[in-house]
Parts: structure tokens; sequence; C-alpha cells
């Protein structure tokens, strides 16, 4: 099987499919019934044998936040398949401007952090990000300061946002960042503006642009969401995906793939009574 396709973001290589972790950390956005299921059923085994599909299928690439249970999963994964993964993490921290360094919430104690579980990437959380927004300024406070410190620790700097302005502010301050992630979906799930604003400002962004939430949080069909956001994305885009079994993995990765070579995806369908009348 050929690699999953990349780009490049900053001098690092990158598949353009990257595992994200919502479904195995209990960030379901449906109920918390969900979310302690998902805390439940996702043991470290659970999550290295989703891993190891998508790093089989030459998907090396995982984001999500600084959870022990997400790096011990990953480390397990990197022994197991004896390839290293890279890691994008999106931590959040005390934004006031007096707190001590040596406090463990703090920036400095954060990135030391990202630093020391081996992140390629460190991309300050949406609840980071987001309330440094100014629009009545049309700039991003405080941002230089923290790239700063991202870039001093050795990873690579960007945003989360889920504000499309945080994409359009950062181009126009010529911020020292890679790369964005930015909620995108046929759904609208989660959504500021419309799809279509936010297509314009993917399309536009002066780097590349990891898109999250491509399912709505499960509210689309794997190929409903998948065949919207790989048709009105660059080449140089990336589309975050989590999934809770390592089925759901090969079914979003063999969707990827037919979508990226325009083929219509021939994957199984599920059966029902109601669709007997179908089959052929």
């Amino acid at each position: 099987m050929d690699p999953f396709p990349r780009t490049m973001v900053g001098n690092v290589s990158l598949p353009r499919l990257i595992a994200g972790t919502n479904w195995f950390l209990g960030y379901s956005h449906t109920s918390l019934a969900k979310d302690r299921f998902i805390h439940e059923h996702q043991t470290r085994e659970r999550i290295t044998a989703v891993l190891k599909v998508f790093v089989e299928a030459g998907v090396d690439a995982v984001m999500g936040p600084l959870a022990p249970h997400l790096e011990e999963a990953i480390a397990e994964t990197e022994q197991q398949t004896g390839r290293p993964l890279i890691r994008i993490y999106t931590p959040a921290f005390n934004l006031d401007p007096d707190r001590s360094a040596s406090q463990p919430d703090s920036p400095e104690a954060v990135f030391d952090q990202c630093a020391a579980w081996k992140a390629t990437f460190c991309l300050p959380h949406q609840c980071v990000t987001d309330a440094l927004v100014d629009r009545r300024a049309g700039v991003i406070r405080d941002l230089a300061r923290y790239t700063a410190m991202i870039r001093e620790r050795g990873m690579l700097p960007g945003l989360s946002t889920h504000m499309p302005e945080t994409v359009v502010y950062a181009d126009k301050m010529d911020a020292d960042v890679e790369t964005y992630i930015q909620i995108y979906n046929a759904a609208g799930f989660l959504m500021q503006v419309e799809a279509d604003w936010v297509m314009r400002v993917i399309r536009e962004a002066r780097k590349p642009v990891m898109t999250i939430k491509p399912l709505a949080a499960g509210r689309l069909l794997p190929i409903v969401g998948l065949a919207f956001v790989w048709n009105t994305i660059r080449n140089q885009d990336m589309v975050v995906i989590g999934t809770t079994t390592p089925e759901e993995a090969r079914e979003c990765l063999d969707i990827s793939r037919d979508l990226l070579a325009r083929r219509i995806p021939d994957n199984p369908l599920q059966k029902t009574r109601s669709k007997n009348s179908l089959e052929r």
C-alpha cells in the first residue's frame, strides 16, 4: 500500500490525515454519559490498537492535549511499531501575566512538559488562543511572548482556534506560527460563521491548516463529512479525525484514500432489515 499523502508544515513532513484524540480521552460533544463511556472503554491497550492502524497506513502524527494516558499510549505504539510518532500538543495554561513560572499551570511549566514529552508542534488550545483575540483591535494579544517560549524549547508554534478571525489576525500580524487548527465540517458544528466563510479563511490562510471535527463529533457519516473536507481544502491542508476502534480508523483511512484519488468509495455498508430490498 502506498504511504498516505503528506504535506510540509514548517520543516516537518506530516501526513495529511492526523489521528485525533477526543474519542480516546472522553470529549464526545454528545453527553456526560457518552464521555464516561469513552473514559471507561479506552484503556491504554485499546488506544494503542487504534494508533497502530494509523501508523501502519503511514499516518504517524497524533494531536491532543497534555494527558498522561495519551502519552503512555503513544509511547506504547512507538515501541510496538518501531516507528516514532509526531506529537502535536494543544496545551492550556494560565494567562495571568503575573503568574509565577514555578506554578504547574504557568506557560513556562506547560511548555516544558510539552518539550519533555517530545512534542514537535505546540499549539496553545482554543481556550487560551481565543481569549487573547481582540476583535476591536484586530490583533492577538501577547502572542509573540508565547510563540517565543515555544521556539526556545525546540518546538514549532501554531494556534488552535474556534474563531476564524484568529487565522486572519495572525496572518495580518505576520505571527510566528507554522500552522493553524480550525473547526471545519459540513454541519457547521461548533463553527462561529457559515461553512463557506470558513472555507474562504482556510483557502486564503498563509500557513497550512489542520481542520478538526470533520464528522461534527459523530453527527455526520464518515463518507459525508470526509467528502466535504477533502474536496474543499488545499493540498497543503490536513484533516484531524478521532476514532474509537481500529475498524473505525481503517474505514476513515480507506474512505480518505479513495476520495483523495478521486474514486467513489466502495467500503462495506451497514446491514439492516430495512435495506434488504436494495440488495442486488
